[in-house]
């Protein structure tokens, strides 16, 4: 594509909402601490009884399992790890065992564990080198699934629990390296899923019974296939697709006839769609430009069910008691952390369960973002979500950021985010741009960085500081690129490619060195090896993978660099961030360097995440705020 003008869709309601003058209010900054102070809360489950719901909360500084009571009350921990974080599954159907995910330090080898009603914990898928992820409970209730690499490191292997022993059976022998999504609620069939590329997908059937596997998907081109969930009959297979269309849809396959119908079709990706327990309910989550619009179907009728409407909130995601008498959900907005809350399904108002947000916070000191879109170099339209700080104006302007996501093909969404609020609310303006290559838009636009990657979508980054200039409150001279894992990437990409374009970049554990990185990536990610080789380019194409290596261009860096890294990350190994630090402070450049041992592909613990982001508004006040 050839370079155009940039157009800058900044006219009308973006201008009229971020350039007037503000109103005089009290305004006060608060310390990383005291927004590291809000509890985050992830995962619900009922118990048995719907009386409590379990969740994981890292209220302690560590993710741990607590049970919320239904009634109203503080969460009950029920494990007390103080080093490797526990995040809850579920209550087993009947009692109050609960099952439970966790690593070492970060490293990824997930094992399942059993939290015992004595409080006891056992380990269900020992070995230093396993790695096992949660399938579901049979809707008998009598086992549970689970995958796991334990005979082969590549690929995963799906193993029945009886729920009583937790001895396993092997009931799917991964040899074509295959991913198992869904189990059919009489255990017949599973859903699986087979990557050819980053777009290109298809959904397998296996039969348990006959052992035959075949193609429920065939198709030419590139499509994405997703399988979601099983009909409550097992006679249905509920899945996404794209074909025939930009964006993803949910259908419904018959299984004996092969028919297919669309269940769900809008503008905008279908991203989810489940079943409660006993099918009376599907649910499904569209991606709403960068938001979650969730819908609640009574399977029988697919009449909608009318959900709770709340203030500066959207609800994420649903989960149904056993019974399917009350449902939990999460509803979070930019300036209010995720909360839950229980919702009797007979009707009624919402009981909201945790207030998240730090009680030394105040709401009106924290800002909304705001979707907004502009013309990139090329005339493409970029989206991104723009967070203004409350003193900025035409006659106060500000540093800003531009935030770019990981992946490649994340998304930046509206919602909580505690350090972009801690800097927003410390006077950084922050574009979390959604570059082309990321998901969401459609399927042409997710596709245009494949093999361009720190090319057009860095180029996306750059036209976006006109995008700031022309809010007329942004300081256009002090614009810097901050981003994680892919957006990692980005930053060193652009401080290396394009080293006059921003004036500081920070780094978090982000690749510098592409043909390592695909060379050591882990054994578990077999699967979708070709896919990543599609999408960045194969193993034997070294001297293009150099080519767009930051670290082979570290020579270039001229501006101020901070790099945050995980040593346990198994990912974005950690000589990827010592090497472009020791290549950047041969230019004698400021470079900043902060490694967590008890990390890895990000950093979960609350004391890691205080001295990180601490860190990173100190590194900016000295190198952006202040200027160069």
């Amino acid at each position: 594509m050839k370079p155009g003008p940039i157009f800058l869709l900044v006219s009308g309601v973006l201008l009229a909402s971020c350039t007037g003058k503000q109103p005089e209010t009290e305004f006060k900054t608060y310390s990383i601490r005291e927004f590291l102070a809000t509890g985050n809360f992830k995962g619900a489950s009922f118990s048995p009884d719907n009386s409590r719901i379990l969740v994981s909360t890292d209220q302690s500084g560590i993710y741990n399992a607590a049970a919320l009571p239904v009634s109203g009350g503080n969460p009950v921990p029920l494990t007390a790890s103080t080093g490797d974080a526990f995040f809850a599954i579920s209550y087993f159907p009947n009692d109050e065992r609960i099952l439970l995910l966790t690593d070492k330090g970060g490293n990824e080898l997930t094992h399942l564990y059993v939290r015992e009603t004595d409080s006891s914990l056992k380990d269900i898928t020992p070995g230093d080198q396993v790695k096992a992820y949660f399938i579901g409970f049979s809707a008998d209730d009598h086992s549970f699934f689970a995958g796991t690499n334990q005979r082969d490191a590549r690929y995963f292997d799906v193993y029945e629990y009886d729920i009583r022993t937790y001895q396993p059976r092997l009931v799917y022998k991964n040899t074509a390296g295959l991913e198992v999504e869904a189990v059919s609620p009489d255990k017949r069939y599973m859903a699986l899923m087979k990557s050819e590329g980053t777009s290109d997908t298809y959904i397998y059937l296996y039969d348990t019974r006959t052992g035959a596997t075949r193609n429920l998907t065939p198709h030419s081109g590139k499509v994405s296939n997703f399988p979601q969930s099983f009909s409550p009959d097992s006679r249905e297979l509920y899945y996404l697709t794209n074909e025939n269309d930009e964006f993803l849809y949910l259908v419904r396959q018959n299984l004996e006839t092969g028919v297919i119908k669309t269940v769900e079709k809008t503008n905008w990706d279908v991203e989810y769609a489940y079943f409660s327990k006993k099918g009376k309910y599907l649910v499904t989550g569209t991606n709403r430009d960068a938001r979650t619009e969730v819908k609640i179907y009574e399977t029988a009728t697919m009449l909608q069910t009318t959900l709770p409407k709340l203030d500066n909130a959207e609800i994420k995601k649903a989960v149904f008691s056993g019974d399917e008498t009350k449902m939990a959900f999460y509803a979070s907005g930019s300036k209010n952390p995720g909360d839950l809350f229980v919702y009797d399904l007979k009707g009624g108002n919402p009981k909201q369960l945790t207030r998240s947000l730090s009680p030394a916070i105040q709401p009106q000191d924290l800002v909304e973002g705001e979707v907004v879109r502009f013309r990139s170099f090329d005339s493409l339209e970029i989206p991104g979500i723009l967070y203004k700080p409350v003193k900025a104006s035409e006659t106060a302007k500000v540093p800003a950021l531009v935030w770019v996501h990981g992946g490649p093909g994340g998304q930046s969404r509206l919602g909580y985010s505690a350090l972009i609020q801690y800097l927003v609310n410390h006077g950084y303006a922050i574009f979390a741009i959604n570059n082309r290559g990321s998901s969401g838009y459609g399927k042409t636009f997710f596709a245009l960085d494949d093999r361009d990657h720190g090319n057009g979508d860095l180029k996306d980054c750059i036209a976006s500081k006109s995008l700031l200039a022309a809010t007329g409150w942004i300081d256009s001279s002090r614009i810097g690129i901050i981003g994680g894992s892919y957006g990692g990437f980005m930053v060193l990409a652009a401080l290396t490619f394009h080293p006059e374009a921003f004036s500081a970049g920070v780094n978090l554990f982000g690749v510098s060195n592409w043909h390592r990185t695909l060379t050591n990536t882990p054994a578990y990610w077999e699967s979708y090896r070709k896919a990543w080789e599609q999408e960045m380019g194969s193993l034997k194409d070294e001297a293009y993978l150099k080519s767009i290596s930051p670290l082979f261009h570290a020579q270039n860096i001229r501006k101020p660099l901070m790099v945050l890294q995980g040593a346990n990350d198994p990912r974005v190994l950690r000589i990827e961030s010592d090497e472009i630090v020791a290549a950047a402070k041969k230019n004698g450049v400021p470079v900043d360097y902060i490694v967590f041992d008890d990390e890895g592909h990000g950093f979960i613990k609350k004391e890691n995440q205080e001295k990180g982001y601490e860190a990173i508004l100190t590194f900016l006040d000295k190198h952006l705020k202040a200027g160069n």
